[in-house]
């Protein structure tokens, strides 16, 4: 496993840097235990800063594992969002999580969840049903989280809900950090396609659109958009571009789900008249970081149209302001290029 590791690095042409070192040799074990007669660890739980490379040792050690493992040993990979997703629906039309899991999952032995993280209070219970389902049925599981098993579902006013939950996670997996001040997503030779190709505009005006190459939709655009029994509104749709109103779409009853319908229909977001959050409820936040969240990951361009610069759009005022995971949007945002006021010259 650690020679994938080595070998896959130098194909992509970069070395495993220290901080990547404790979780290639935790993968490494867990798949010599694997591939033996009764393996007798849970799995891994890795966590870290964004851009430490949590998802491609994760997929590394997928592909090397698998021939491993043999055949009556199924693995699975999945988002953790799409995961979220597709578990409120089956449970819903099977009426267990037992049922939900078997249709999401089938009779896999290993499941790696990327991007796992807990911030709604309605998700996070769902998921304790479903940790505890996984450990029953003997599921080996490695995650990757931007956060330790002690930062999920952050809220003060159902943390101690999931209290049980984090201790059999840390309990049945060997939790690793992956450290380092290197930010593999910041490489210089990295193009700006996808996520990257967004902007971050403030003060919207017409001219700072211009720079961005968007000009503003005119009131006759407003329509809808059909997600499941909902007519959501939006300010207009271009062929594979949407524009969302902020109102809507972070102050208003919006669920992941409703992001990742959009994420799977339309190439580009616009979402406009973003506020300063610190000024806003911390559930309008938590929707602003979980939009930023879903199109970051399925690498889908961002425009984000503001009244003011990222650092006061993120600003927290005391604590009743945006979501308390403010550090995990800001280093998303700051993928993006930044169109601020053009200075004036004298």
């Amino acid at each position: 496993m650690r020679d994938a590791v080595g070998l896959d690095a130098a194909r992509r042409g970069f070395s495993v840097d220290p901080g990547q070192e404790p979780a290639a040799l935790a993968l490494d074990v867990l798949a010599g235990r694997l591939a033996g007669p009764a393996p007798d660890l849970s799995g891994l739980y890795l966590w870290g800063p964004v851009g430490r490379g949590k998802t491609w040792l994760m997929d590394v050690f997928l592909a090397a594992v698998a021939p491993l493992v043999g055949p009556t040993t199924t693995t699975v990979r999945v988002h953790f969002h799409d995961f979220l997703r597709r578990l409120h629906g089956e449970r819903f039309h099977r009426g267990s999580i037992d049922a939900a899991l078997d249709a999401i999952l089938g009779e896999a032995r290993l499941v790696c969840f990327d991007e796992f993280h807990v911030h709604d209070a309605g998700d996070a219970m769902l998921v304790a049903r479903a940790v505890r389902a996984l450990d029953e049925r003997g599921v080996h599981v490695v995650l990757t989280s931007n956060y330790p098993p002690s930062g999920l579902m952050p809220s003060p006013a159902y943390h101690h809900l999931f209290v049980p939950t984090i201790d059999l996670l840390t309990a049945r997996l060997d939790v690793v950090e992956i450290g380092g001040d290197r930010d593999h997503r910041r490489s210089p030779s990295e193009d700006v396609r996808g996520f990257r190709g967004g902007a971050f505009v403030w003060p919207a005006t017409d001219a700072r659109l211009a720079a961005a190459g968007l000009a503003r939709p005119e009131p006759a655009e407003a329509t809808t958009v059909r997600i499941g029994s909902r007519e959501h509104p939006v300010l207009a749709v271009r062929d594979a571009v949407v524009w969302l109103g902020f109102e809507h779409w972070c102050a208003g009853r919006t669920a992941v789900a409703d992001v990742l319908h959009l994420a799977d229909r339309f190439g580009s977001v616009v979402l406009d008249g973003v506020p300063a959050l610190g000024a806003q409820a911390p559930d309008t936040g938590q929707r602003f970081a979980n939009l930023v969240d879903v199109l970051c990951d399925r690498d889908v361009p961002l425009h984000v149209l503001a009244h003011q610069d990222p650092d006061e759009t993120l600003r927290r005022h005391g604590e009743e302001g945006v979501a308390r995971d403010v550090a995990r949007p800001a280093r998303r945002l700051a993928r993006l290029r930044r169109l601020g006021p053009v200075p004036v010259v004298r």
